[in-house]
């Protein structure tokens, strides 16, 4: 897109009979209230947070927001590339929700990734003529999104497209520029998307999971869409997906770090530690699923023949994040989320605890990883990763909750947690 809008579209005739337009049947709006706004590790925080983060008390400003889950970020794509999720379902009616702080909070929540490729999922049903935006803030909001927000967007995939959306994008189709027109993505059926992203890792509504299996009953058995790959059993040597201490049991001389962790750190500690950007670029997906497959086959991989320092970066992201547990575990989630209530003077003490407390098998890799990324950090001023910088990337990959998505309300403070584990790594890991 370019940086500015070049029409009002507030005055062409066009806007007038878009806004028309019938957005949902009665029918579509009688959907049953999603199972719960709140996962139970979400319920169980208490602990209030400075109005920086994005979990907010109820009297922040942006706590009628947040509590909605409109915006949620879920992890890296297959190509390694963070995952942030707009439900336009969760959306209440226009008189009970302040568009202007929706747009100001979900650039909040984009300037955390912007710096980074990121892929932008929207679920399009469940807009209604009763919740739907203004033309004239899709306008504001165009204009508020500026080259720094559609630099390193690499794809928009807008989920069950309707004529409305169709039609809203030929009415901005004179200006979106071409680079930015070939980002956009209509994606028919949840099972499309499995290209792209692991579905179980997004918390898909349950309106837009019964919606879809609505689209697929009223389609002809010959044109039905493929179903998403059902779960195959694990490979005799799978590594990606498979629990730390089983990873120790099948290693010849039962070491605590993974392979995948070895093998990527020791050529990243060669090659990579004055790359600029390394960690924020994501890889060739074909190449991704190549790695991934030897690994889980057996074989050897050897990142030096391949000199990739990007692959090298997505593949252990990737393996991170595809541990059925997170390496901090479920079990420190809510101490971890409430680390921002321990006073500055007994931090170090409590994140020394938490850590130790860690089966041998993750304390041993979250040592290993923490002291690599503290020779990244140190090389600062030529890859720009400080460890602000990292948090923001390994925090959602070292945890998550039960339902596997990243709520926002706890992004915040999981990555001041990692920050803070990779300040004080040198006293905590003593």
């Amino acid at each position: 897109m370019s940086s500015e809008l070049l029409v009002d579209l507030g005055e062409d005739p066009a806007t007038t009979q878009l806004g028309q337009l019938k957005l949902a049947t009665i029918e579509d709006q009688q959907w049953p209230a999603d199972e719960s706004t709140l996962s139970k590790s979400e319920t169980d925080i208490s602990q209030r947070f400075d109005a920086g983060s994005p979990h907010l008390p109820w009297d922040h400003p942006f706590y009628d927001i947040a509590r909605h889950q409109i915006i949620e970020v879920a992890g890296d794509d297959n190509f390694g590339r963070k995952v942030i999720v707009f439900n336009a379902c969760r959306m209440p009616p226009q008189h009970q929700l302040d568009h202007q702080k929706l747009l100001m909070y979900l650039k909040g929540t984009l300037d955390q990734y912007v710096e980074s490729d990121y892929t932008l999922i929207y679920f399009h049903h469940g807009l209604t003529s009763e919740n739907k935006p203004s033309l004239g803030w899709l306008r504001d909001a165009y204009r508020e999104f500026d080259r720094k927000y559609k630099k390193n967007i690499k794809a928009l995939y807008i989920v069950h497209p309707t004529m409305f959306i169709k039609t809203l994008l030929i009415l901005f189709k004179p200006i979106i520029s071409f680079k930015f027109g070939r980002k956009i993505n209509y994606v028919s059926y949840l099972s499309e998307l499995e290209d792209v992203v692991k579905c179980e890792q997004l918390l898909i509504p349950a309106r837009v999971r019964e919606y879809d299996s609505k689209l697929r009953a009223s389609m002809k058995p010959t044109t039905q869409p493929p179903m998403s790959p059902p779960h195959s059993p694990p490979l005799p040597n799978q590594v990606f997906g498979v629990p730390l201490p089983l990873l120790r049991q099948r290693s010849p001389d039962s070491e605590c770090v993974p392979v995948v962790m070895r093998d990527t750190i020791s050529f990243l500690s060669e090659q990579g530690l004055e790359i600029e950007g390394i960690f924020r670029r994501s890889a060739n997906v074909t190449l991704v699923k190549e790695v991934q497959l030897r690994y889980n086959s057996g074989a050897t991989v050897n990142f030096r023949e391949m000199e990739d320092v990007h692959l090298a970066a997505v593949i252990l992201k990737t393996f991170l994040r595809e541990l059925p547990e997170p390496l901090l575990t479920y079990q420190l989630y809510n101490d971890i989320v409430n680390f921002a209530s321990v006073s500055s003077d007994s931090q170090v003490t409590v994140m020394k605890t938490l850590v130790e407390s860690l089966p041998e098998e993750n304390y041993a890799s979250l040592r290993y990883l923490i002291a690599f990324l503290a020779q990244v950090s140190a090389n600062s001023e030529v890859n720009k990763m400080t460890n602000s910088n990292l948090a923001v990337v390994f925090g959602p990959n070292l945890l998550w909750g039960r339902d596997n998505a990243m709520s926002l309300s706890a992004i915040g403070p999981i990555n001041n947690f990692m920050r803070t584990l990779l300040d004080q790594q040198h006293l905590v890991f003593t």
